[in-house]
């Protein structure tokens, strides 16, 4: 039987000829979904040069969920079959199908989301925009708020703030239905271990950049946080994993520069945010400066680009001036 080790440097081989970026990370990730173990177990037996059968051992021990998976071995699922789905996962991404997808789930902040096809997947960079929210309302002194997440996709960024910020409530907008499929299912994921959330969580499917949307709330929100389709069509992605499996609409931001749907998200938060409350908007690196300028037009003041994890322009912020 193939140790860990060597499972996992030739699956590697295969998805580095295949061109992922990140050939071993993904292999350790699919192996450890394939036995039901943590990425730590993986990385456990690889040091101690275990053979893959320990990966069930592993499991066998760690929680009740475990046991229950160890008493299914003796009805079929074995070692074998574990192998088999990992080799076919791992085939899956060779042909660059997104690993979240094929894992079905996708971490953002403190949450795990269900995702697949006809939603955008989350990413790493879209937590720092929930970040400014939180730590903006902790500045006012604020113990919740009343939020709207403007084009809601998985609802990442709506859910993270309302189940971190205990009292506030988000209303959610989002104009696919098949998308907001997604959203529903988080939402009822997330609802069983923030039970108050069931509430504080208001999903619309609409076009979240139509002035009559959320009209009834104009005026009396102190948050808007959003993560707009905002590519330039002169830009298509490269990476296969974003070209050919995100969905367009959160994609593209309807023009070639892709600000066309960001200056009108810029509009309707305007419109939405009370005086004195905040924007808090992703767009492409080459965007910033231009909505910045766009955003002080629309009635906003100290509207700030901030960089991401990798020190590129990626975030927008924006206070809501106060007249008088």
């Amino acid at each position: 039987m193939a140790t860990v080790f060597e499972t996992v440097r030739s699956s590697a081989a295969i998805l580095s000829a295949a061109g992922v970026d990140t050939p071993e990370h993904d292999v350790k990730l699919l192996l450890a979904e394939a036995f039901h173990v943590d990425l730590r177990d993986v990385d456990k037996a690889m040091l101690m040069g275990d053979d893959v059968g320990h990966l069930n051992s592993a499991l066998a021990s760690d929680s009740p969920e475990s046991s229950a998976w160890a008493n299914a071995k003796t009805t079929g699922n074995t070692v074998a079959a574990a192998m088999e789905r990992f080799h076919s996962m791992v085939d899956r991404r060779a042909k660059r199908e997104p690993l979240q997808h094929i894992t079905g789930h996708a971490p953002f902040r403190y949450l795990d989301l269900k995702v697949g096809p006809g939603v955008f997947i989350p990413r790493q960079e879209t937590e720092l925009v929930v970040q400014e929210g939180i730590d903006w309302i902790t500045k006012q002194g604020m113990y919740s708020a009343k939020v709207v997440d403007l084009c809601a996709g998985s609802g990442a960024i709506g859910l993270s703030f309302v189940s971190e910020v205990p009292g506030s409530e988000v209303w959610a907008v989002e104009k696919s239905e098949q998308t907001a499929e997604w959203t529903r299912i988080n939402l009822d994921e997330t609802a069983k271990t923030h039970p108050n959330i069931a509430s504080n969580y208001h999903l619309e499917i609409a076009d979240a950049t139509q002035m009559p949307t959320l009209n009834q709330l104009d005026g009396t929100v102190d948050i808007v946080l959003t993560n707009p389709p905002y590519v330039p069509l002169a830009s298509i992605p490269q990476q296969p994993e974003v070209r050919d499996y995100d969905p367009d609409l959160a994609l593209y931001g309807g023009s070639s520069d892709g600000t066309l749907i960001p200056e009108r998200i810029i509009s309707r938060a305007s419109k939405l945010l009370k005086p004195g409350g905040l924007l808090v908007m992703e767009h492409d690196v080459t965007q910033g400066e231009r909505l910045a300028a766009f955003a002080r037009t629309c009635g906003f003041v100290d509207a700030v680009v901030h960089n991401d994890y990798t020190g590129r322009p990626r975030y927008l912020t924006a206070e809501k001036q106060v007249i008088g």
